[in-house]
């Protein structure tokens, strides 16, 4: 059984399947960031940790955003 925590809307984000704007829910399933178009049901997870890093080891972070 997967448990799922409560879903937050991301403000202003756009679907990357449908196009529809605010729509796009964040939540953790599993110990993973998920993130989920409540009008098409589009999916996107969060990379691996390991491809993070290979495909970011060039790019210079300012800060990082975590919900709580």
């Amino acid at each position: 059984m997967t448990q799922r925590k409560k879903k937050r809307f991301i403000a202003g984000a756009s679907c990357p399947e449908c196009k529809t704007t605010d729509t796009m829910s964040l939540f953790f399933e599993n110990n993973i960031e998920k993130v989920e178009c409540v009008s098409c049901g589009y999916q996107m997870s969060q990379p691996e940790p390991q491809v993070v890093q290979s495909t970011r080891s060039k790019e210079m972070v300012i800060g990082v955003f975590k919900p709580e």
